[in-house]
C-alpha cells in the first residue's frame, strides 16, 4: 500500500502533528509512506522519519492549478494509492481528485470546530465529501456531525496517538520558580480559551503567587493574541504569565512544568493531552470533545466545564498543595494513555479499516 499524508503547514499544532505521526508511523507498516506539507513548511519538517518520503508543494492560492498539476505528478510517479488530508486540506485533496479519478481521498478531520464552521464552508465540505473514499474523526460529535450535514458516510472515530523524542536537545527553559510551573500548549487561537487562563491565574496570583503558567504554542501576532497580551497587562500578570510561542522541544518543556492545564472551548482529541500522559503529569481540563473518554475526575486527571473557573482554579489548588496527589494522577494517565492510545493500538484499526475500502 502507498499513502500519502496531507496537510496545509508543518507549523507545530495538533492536527499537523498527527498528520506527521501517521506518516512516520506508517512507514513501518506499509510499501511506501509519504508526506506532502500544500502551503507552508515549519519546524515539524524536522520530526519526519528519514524512511517518509516529503514533497513540499508551495501552493500560492486556494485554485493554484500548476501546484495541483506537481501534485498529480508526484502521485503518478510515486504510484499514490491512498491521499489522506487532514483538516483544511482536505480541499487540496478534492482537487487532485477531480485530476486523478482512481485515487482514493481518505479525510482525517481534526479541528473539533464544526459547531464554528460557516454555512457555506460546510457547504464546500459537504461537496468535496461526495468524493471521498473515507473520513476518520477524533471524537464522537465530529461523527454525528459528518454523519448528518456530509455525504460520505464511511466514517470511523480514531483516537489520536502520539510519541515522543527523548532524545531531544532541550534548549527552552521555562520562567518562574522550578517545580511550580504550570503548562499550557496549545496554538493562540480562540477556541484555547487563554482568556480563561487568565482568570484562574488572577485568582491563583492571589493565593499561591509563587506559581506561574507558560503558554506555549504559535502565536499568530494576531488581533486574539494582542487582546490576550494587552489582558496580561492590565491584569498586572506579566510576571505570573509568561508566552513562549512555538517550540520544538516539547518533550524537555513538558518535564519542566509540575502541572499541565487545558481550557479549551472546543476540541477534538489534543495531542496536548497525550504527551502530558506519557510524561506523567498531573492535568486539569474542561470537559469538551474527546478528553472526558481518556480522563477520569479524580482518577487520572480533574475535568471541568468550559465555563466554571471557580472549580478549575480549586482543582488546581489541590494538585498544588498535594504533590503526592500530582504524583499518582500523572501515573495513572500515564497507564490511560499506554494502554488505548498507543501507536500499535490505533494502527491495528486503522490497517484494518484502510484495507476495507
Amino acid at each position: 500500500m502507498r499513502i500519502l499524508q496531507m496537510i496545509d503547514s508543518l507549523d507545530i499544532g495538533g492536527a499537523e502533528k498527527m498528520a506527521v505521526n501517521y506518516a512516520n508511523a506508517l512507514s513501518k507498516e506499509v510499501e511506501f509512506s509519504a508526506i506532502v506539507s500544500t502551503r507552508k513548511e515549519g519546524a515539524l519538517k524536522s520530526q519526519i522519519n528519514d524512511s517518509v518520503h516529503y514533497f513540499y508543494l508551495h501552493r500560492k492560492s486556494v485554485l493554484d492549478v500548476f501546484s495541483i498539476a506537481r501534485l498529480r505528478k508526484y502521485c503518478v510517479v510515486h504510484g499514490i494509492e491512498i491521499v489522506q488530508p487532514h483538516s483544511s486540506s482536505f480541499f487540496t485533496a478534492f482537487l487532485l481528485k477531480l485530476v486523478l479519478p482512481k485515487i482514493k481521498v481518505v479525510w482525517h478531520d481534526h479541528n473539533g470546530l464544526s459547531e464554528f464552521i460557516s454555512p457555506q464552508r460546510t457547504f464546500v465540505t459537504k461537496i468535496a465529501s461526495s468524493f471521498f473514499s473515507g473520513i476518520i474523526v477524533v471524537n464522537d460529535y465530529l461523527k454525528k456531525w459528518a454523519q448528518n450535514k456530509l455525504w460520505c458516510q464511511n466514517i470511523i472515530y480514531l483516537p489520536n496517538f502520539t510519541t515522543l523524542n527523548r532524545d531531544e536537545l532541550g534548549i527552552t527553559v521555562l520562567k518562574g520558580n522550578p517545580g511550580k510551573q504550570i503548562l499550557c500548549l496549545a496554538n493562540l487561537r480562540y477556541q484555547k480559551n487563554h482568556f480563561f487562563l487568565l482568570e484562574v491565574s488572577e485568582m491563583l496570583k492571589a493565593s499561591h503567587p509563587d506559581w506561574t503558567f507558560h503558554l506555549v504554542g504559535k502565536d499568530f501576532n494576531d488581533d486574539y493574541s494582542t487582546k490576550l497580551k494587552q489582558s496580561i497587562n492590565s491584569k498586572r500578570l506579566e510576571e505570573h504569565v509568561f508566552i513562549y510561542g512555538s517550540k520544538q522541544d516539547t518533550f524537555s518543556i513538558i518535564n519542566q512544568a509540575e502541572i499541565a492545564i487545558i481550557t479549551s472551548l472546543s476540541e477534538g482529541l489534543p495531542v496536548a493531552l497525550l504527551e502530558f500522559g506519557l510524561c506523567n503529569k498531573a492535568v486539569v481540563s474542561t470537559d469538551v470533545g474527546e478528553i472526558p473518554l481518556i480522563v477520569k475526575k479524580g482518577n487520572n486527571g480533574f475535568l471541568v466545564s468550559k465555563e466554571d473557573v471557580q472549580t478549575f482554579y480549586t482543582n488546581l489548588v489541590q494538585l498544588i498543595e498535594n504533590p503526592d496527589l500530582r504524583q499518582n494522577i500523572g501515573k495513572a494517565l500515564n497507564q490511560t494513555i499506554n494502554e488505548h492510545h498507543s501507536e500499535q493500538a490505533v494502527l491495528k484499526k486503522y490497517l484494518t479499516w484502510i484495507n476495507s475500502l
